[in-house]
């Protein structure tokens, strides 16, 4: 089969304006960038429309290394509504340049359900990653040149919570130390970088309900503490004005099609190991606004995405999916039961059974949230009938609906079984009203308790000394209304990336809280998960290349 940049080379693209009159936006209201691609402004959102609308989240198993293809089921569900007459938009994260060059790959879909243009959408886009990553090292700039200028005023601050970003695998860059040299250099301490989807600015822009909300969340970020222990924000360094600027275009939710043409906003690029995991709220609006369906997801696993979708996004902006998609593979579900990466793709039904065990967690973790699920089973090309039937077998017994995906390979005509159960589930056996794995009130502790014994079946959780002392700061700041945002390893419900499977009552501990009070979220940092990634030894970038004019190598 064609790569997917060839099939997106071979596809005939839309221009963006009728795309956008297809979907009923105005095209003297879209801001161009190129024949292809278009920000939408805000004000085009309506709450009334919204509030009709059928929003269905896309979610998976626990990542694998094998894949799972949660994008491309996404996109291919969108493609399988269309084509069954329903008037579907999917609303997607954007990639990061980060993963795009190291370990992951692209992030565009796949095969013949992808968004487009993927080669554009896995580079630099619109520029929204570029508009977070200088507006947050703006800010990092000016509490420099802040206390350089205002130290012999004796003006310091005791604590420095605000590192820098760059979108880019750097090791190098998790620790440095900065101002070395003449004392004109500025002031010498030690900080770091994080990969920019960890930024502050990110959620935020992801979470902002408009341009106004967007400056009122960046006054309140918290840069730091005064030695009489109150916080520094960036209101107090002025600049609010300033920063809202650098984000004034980014905000716009970002206008593109499907490999079929259809409608997709892609917006906003928060990771769900290192922080919320989903699209801005904005294009899942704008997305309600103009569609009948609007398909969205959170990754990784729903563990992570899902449950940050719900405890999170939901919480505070009153959206409710009327179902869940749970996205499966044999690979994925192989390798939950342990079976090696180098056979998971020969024939083995007890392997296979084993991995049920992490797919009926996320159910009944799902479920508790009161949403009623559907498993859809993403196809590869080794998959066999005979094991595809003790998926199909195990979901009956499970009560939940089952769909076979083949969009990779077809296109919506591949999407259309699930499309069909989406619809008649979502007629028929809508979700309940949402139940949160947490009250508001309770304490930061017990928010943390909750999430890891309810949703990753910890037996115990442990809070280190470094993380203890910053929930007292944020008890001192009046914060601990906030929601909790873990975390942790993608790969499995544990903070132990190599215990695959449905792992129970192991201790659960938590290094470290990031303050994100502009976000307006608590980052419980727990195991050994870093916010800055490093490359691996084969990074992707090594197979990305221009060939005559036409880039290859992108995935």
């Amino acid at each position: 089969m064609k790569s997917d940049i060839e099939i997106a080379r071979s596809i005939r693209m839309k221009k963006i304006t009728e795309v956008a009159e297809e979907t009923g936006i105005p095209q003297d209201m879209l801001e161009q960038y190129g024949h292809y691609m278009a920000k939408v402004p805000e004000s085009l959102m309506d709450e009334e429309k919204i509030g009709k609308h059928r929003l269905i989240l896309v979610t998976a198993i626990t990542a694998t290394k094998a894949g799972i293809g949660k994008t491309t089921v996404s996109v291919g569900l969108a493609l399988g509504l269309n084509r069954i007459g329903k008037k579907a938009i999917v609303a997607l994260r954007e990639p990061s340049l980060g993963p795009c060059f190291g370990l992951k790959g692209g992030a565009a879909g796949g095969g013949y359900a992808q968004i487009m243009p993927m080669d554009k959408i896995n580079l630099h886009f619109t520029g929204d990653f570029h508009a977070v990553t200088s507006a947050h090292n703006m800010i990092a700039a000016l509490l420099d040149n802040y206390l350089y200028q205002h130290q012999s005023e004796g003006f310091a601050l005791k604590e420095i919570l605000w590192k820098r970003v760059l979108d880019v695998n750097d090791r190098s860059l998790r620790d440095i130390v900065e101002g070395l040299g003449p004392r004109t250099n500025g002031i010498t301490r030690q900080t770091g970088f994080d990969i920019t989807p960890a930024s502050e600015l990110m959620a935020i822009l992801c979470l902002s309900s408009g341009l106004d909300d967007m400056r009122r969340r960046i006054e309140n970020i918290i840069l730091g503490v005064t030695f009489d222990d109150k916080p520094f924000t960036v209101k107090d360094l002025g600049v609010a004005g300033a920063i809202t600027v650098l984000l004034k275009d980014a905000i716009h939710p970002n206008l593109v099609q499907t490999t079929e043409g259809t409608p997709a906003f892609v917006h906003g690029g928060p990771f769900a190991n290192i922080a919320h995991g989903c699209n801005s709220l904005i294009a899942t609006k704008m997305a309600m606004t103009f569609g009948e369906y609007t398909v969205t997801e959170a990754g990784f696993g729903a563990d992570l995405g899902a449950e940050k979708f719900f405890n999170i996004k939901c919480r505070k902006s009153g959206l409710k999916p009327d179902l869940t998609v749970l996205v499966a593979s044999l690979r994925g579900l192989k390798m939950h039961g342990f079976v090696p990466e180098d056979k998971i793709d020969a024939p083995d039904p007890e392997g296979l059974r084993r991995g049920f065990a992490n797919l009926d967690r996320h159910i009944r973790n799902l479920q508790a949230f009161g949403q009623t699920v559907v498993v859809c089973f993403n196809r590869y090309s080794s998959d066999t009938e005979e094991e595809i039937d003790i998926v199909r077998e195990h979901c009956a017994q499970a009560g939940v609906g089952f769909a076979v995906n083949n969009a990779f390979c077809e296109g919506g005509k591949g999407a259309e079984e699930l499309a069909r159960l989406v619809v008649e589930t979502v007629e028929n056996h809508p979700s309940g009203p949402l139940s949160y794995t947490y009250e508001d009130d309770q304490s930061i502790e017990s928010k943390i308790e909750c999430i890891a014994k309810n949703i990753y079946h910890a037996g115990s959780v442990s809070i280190g000394k470094k993380a203890r002392d910053k929930i007292r700061k944020v008890n001192e700041m009046g914060l601990s209304h906030l929601p909790v945002c873990i975390a942790k390893t993608q790969y499995s419900f544990s903070q132990d990336s190599a215990k695959y499977g449905a792992p129970e009552g192991f201790n659960f501990s938590i290094k470290d809280i990031v303050i994100n009070a502009g976000a307006e979220m608590i980052v419980a940092i727990a195991g050994d998960i870093i916010r800055m990634p490093g490359l691996p030894k084969n990074p992707q970038a090594l197979h990305i290349d221009i060939v005559d004019g036409e880039i290859e190598g992108l995935s």
